[in-house]
This record gives structure tokens, sequence and C-alpha cells, in this order.
């Protein structure tokens, strides 16, 4: 199957999990498509100063690939600034979180994949 970009489906989310701002996700294959291993694969664009509040992954992981712009991640726990090609992987019931650092956006592929 090959998805043009004109195809891809966007979505924005205010205030994503409690955190700031706003989220767009352009979502590559709905999650129709991916079943039953996945739910999510998606370019997320976190606009400056928006943040996805800290969750937790039970059943599932979610991995980030940072593409572009700078990043806090909370890592269950641990933060780190990120930035491009730096990749995250929470599940296993951990908790993560992400923030938009500095003037510009934040942009990573995320992918969540159903437990096994």
């Amino acid at each position: 199957m090959i998805r043009t970009a004109g195809q891809m489906t966007k979505e924005t989310r205010e205030h994503m999990r409690g955190g700031q701002g706003s989220v767009e996700f352009t979502h590559v294959f709905s999650a129709a498509e991916l079943e039953p291993k996945a739910r999510l694969f998606a370019r997320v664009r976190l606009a400056p100063g928006s943040s996805i509040g800290f969750h937790r992954h039970e059943g599932e992981e979610e991995i980030f690939y940072i593409l572009s712009g700078r990043g806090l991640v909370d890592d269950d726990g641990v933060k780190q600034e990120v930035g491009p090609g730096d990749a995250i992987r929470t599940g296993g019931g951990a908790g993560h979180a992400v923030e938009a650092l500095g003037g510009q956006p934040l942009e990573m592929v995320a992918v969540i994949l159903k437990g096994r």
C-alpha cells in the first residue's frame, strides 16, 4: 500500500493528556489499517512550549524518534533533553511525558505497538 502525504489524516489535540498547548498528528496509517500489531503510526508536531502530559503504557509500548527541534522527556521519572536522531521507548507499565523546548516545534515519529 502506498499512502501519499495528501492522503494522510491530520488531527490537532489541545492540552493532550493534561499537557500544554497543541499537538498535531499526521496519521500515516489509521489504527484499523495497523491492526492487530499497532495502534498508532504518525508524525507528531508539538508547537513551541507545548507538551504531552505524563501517562503510562500498560500492555503496549510507544516509540518516539525525534526528527527536528529540542525536547525534554520525562522517562518514568528520569528527565533528559532530546534532539534530532534521538529515540525514546516506553512500555511495560512505565510512563513518560514530552515537552517542546525553545522557539522551534518538536517533530517526531510516534509508533504505538500492542502487547505481545
